[in-house]
C-alpha cells in the first residue's frame, strides 16, 4: 500500500523535508555525518534522500527519523505538539501597548496563564486554570502546594495568545499581592463552579490576585 500522510500521498515537498531535518539537527546538535552513521548511511545519501522526499526511499527516512529521536510520522508530516512561533514575523510588524480595558478584555472571564512566584534560587512560574472575578485573578490549588503563596506575596500572573498564521499576538502581565481565600470565600467559589482545574486532583485552596498593575502588549501589523 502506498504510503500517505497529512501532507499527501506523496509525502512532504522536499524543502519541508530538509527544513524539519536540519531544524532537529540543529537542536540536538547533530552534524551531518553523525546523523548519517546513525542512519547507517553516507553523509552523501542523507543530503540525497533529503533532497528528493518519501517516494525516493521511505525505509531510509525512517532509520533518519530514528536517528534524530522522532516518529516517523512526525518527520513527514510535522509535530502537532510544538509550542507556538514557528512562523517568522508577519510583514511589517508592529509593537502596540495595551490599555488596561484592552487587557481586561483580553484576559476575558476565564482560561489557563501562568502565576510567578518568588522562589529560592529563582523565581517559579505555574500554569493555572484562572478566573476573573471583579477585577482579581482567582485559581486553585492544592492547599499546601508550591502555588499556594502565603497572603500578601508578590506575584505575577501572565497570559497571552499567539497567532502562528498571522505572526500576531498578545500577552498581559498582572503584578499584585495573593491572598489564600477563607473557607466560607472558597466554597462560594467552588459552588459558582468558576474552574474545573485540567491537572484534575483534590485542589481545595483557592487563590485570589489583586493587581496594581496591569499591562499588555500586542504584536499587529501597520
Amino acid at each position: 500500500m502506498a504510503a500517505h500522510s497529512a501532507s499527501g500521498a506523496h509525502g512532504p515537498a522536499p524543502d519541508r523535508l530538509r527544513r524539519r531535518i536540519a531544524e532537529r539537527q540543529r537542536q540536538l546538535g547533530v552534524s551531518d555525518e553523525v546523523l548519517a552513521k546513525r542512519a547507517r548511511m553516507s553523509p552523501h545519501y542523507l543530503r540525497q534522500l533529503a533532497a528528493v522526499g518519501l517516494d525516493f526511499d521511505p525505509d531510509g527516512l525512517r532509520r533518519v527519523a530514528a536517528a534524530l529521536g522522532m516518529t516517523f510520522q512526525d518527520l513527514i508530516d510535522g509535530r502537532t505538539d510544538i509550542p507556538p512561533g514557528q512562523p517568522g514575523p508577519g510583514e511589517r510588524p508592529v509593537l502596540i501597548r495595551l490599555t488596561g480595558t484592552e487587557c481586561w478584555d483580553r484576559v476575558g472571564p476565564h482560561g489557563v496563564g501562568r502565576v510567578v512566584l518568588p522562589a529560592d534560587p529563582a523565581p517559579v512560574a505555574f500554569p493555572v486554570n484562572y478566573a476573573v472575578d471583579a477585577e482579581t485573578v482567582v485559581y486553585r490549588t492544592a492547599r499546601e502546594g508550591e502555588a499556594a503563596p502565603d497572603d500578601g506575596t508578590v506575584v505575577s500572573f501572565e497570559v497571552d495568545r499567539i497567532d502562528d498564521e498571522t505572526s500576531q499576538g498578545w500577552s498581559v502581565l498582572l503584578t499584585g499581592r495573593a491572598e489564600r481565600v477563607g473557607a466560607a470565600g472558597s466554597r462560594h467559589l467552588t459552588e459558582e463552579e468558576l474552574i474545573r482545574p485540567w491537572a484534575g486532583g483534590d485542589r481545595p485552596q483557592w487563590v485570589r490576585i489583586h493587581p496594581d498593575r496591569v499591562t499588555g502588549r500586542r504584536i499587529g501589523a501597520l
